[in-house]
């Protein structure tokens, strides 16, 4: 799907259609979105761009170089966003091209990010008089999400503190939730420094305009005191994964210590019922005699007490 936002007696238009690319002038274009575009679609933009758009394995090229990339005419930025799911992230890659003073997108989901745009230029044109400021609000709104994401992450690691204070009930699967919130908090950290690294490069850019750098200074700002928090969020979850630990540890201490004094308490009682269990007759002790059980029985029950007292003294349980 394709659709061109263009200026048109004072008013924001927009056209579904690369057929219309015949009779909208070059000049009054601000934005052209390829969402999932066809073979057709995308051939026609070139065209009335004057320039190639990368494919979907070019954009999702890991190297800086890959990522950011400038001519003569045009400049291509891409960036990850984040789409949050019920366990896990996803990412999307999204490809940014800017000729002159038209922004083209190149992406492959709806994102929230362009609903809005979308919404806003079409009520508000008259503060979208380049693609170059669609840009700079694509990535500011973006920006707010993730730093809503950040701030989700936060809760959601103060949760699971407050449920280790109050001693809930730690399994396995407590451990694995701790687990996947830094697999989260590290995915977000690495989606924005990916954009600081865009927006560093932008500014280098002798084909940006000049005007813009105050906003592209705040966005780095707001960058890096999210990179500062996710960092804070991720100390906190190693903390509170030791901390889990240390508690698993502890109770299977308390485990260990009642077996061992289990144990301990029955070996006197198990020597002394082995030792008079023996076919063998002791002189000193009349083997018929009533009270023989009796005198077992009684030795077994010291044995107990005394190791118990051992225990005790010494603050060994």
């Amino acid at each position: 799907m394709i659709e061109i936002f263009y200026r048109k007696d004072g008013q924001m238009m927009v056209s579904q259609s690369e057929a219309d690319f015949a009779t909208i002038p070059y000049g009054d274009v601000v934005w052209i979105d390829l969402f999932t575009p066809s073979g057709d679609e995308k051939r026609a933009t070139e065209v009335f761009l004057g320039t190639t758009i990368q494919n979907r394995a070019q954009a999702e090229e890991i190297e800086i170089s890959s990522r950011f990339s400038e001519t003569e005419k045009a400049i291509f930025a891409n960036t990850s966003f984040l789409i949050p799911g019920p366990d896990e992230y996803n990412e999307e890659t999204v490809s940014f091209i800017l000729t002159d003073n038209i922004l083209t997108t190149l992406r492959e989901c709806p994102l929230k990010s362009f609903t809005d745009l979308q919404r806003r230029i079409m009520a508000f044109p008259k503060m979208y008089e380049s693609g170059h400021v669609a840009f700079l609000s694509i990535l500011e709104q973006r920006i707010d999400l993730d730093a809503d994401m950040v701030e989700l992450v936060s809760k959601e690691i103060t949760q699971y503190n407050k449920k280790v204070s109050l001693g809930e009930d730690i399994s396995e699967e407590f451990l694995i939730d701790i687990n996947q919130l830094q697999d989260n908090t590290m995915l977000i950290r690495e989606n924005i420094i990916d954009k600081q690294r865009v927006i560093s490069s932008i500014l280098k850019s002798a084909n940006y305009p000049k005007e813009y750098q105050p906003r592209l200074n705040v966005l780095l700002k707001d960058i890096s005191s999210l990179i500062n928090h996710t960092d804070f969020g991720f100390e906190r979850l190693e903390y509170l994964q030791n901390t889990v630990l240390g508690i698993i540890n502890l109770d299977q201490n308390k485990i260990m210590k009642v077996f061992t004094l289990v144990s301990l308490m029955l070996m006197p009682p198990t020597l002394i019922a082995s030792f008079f269990g023996m076919n063998i007759k002791f002189g000193w002790f009349v083997g018929n005699s009533g009270w023989t059980w009796f005198v077992i029985l009684l030795l077994m029950a010291i044995s107990i007490v005394v190791i118990f007292w051992v225990f005790k003294k010494r603050r060994m349980f």
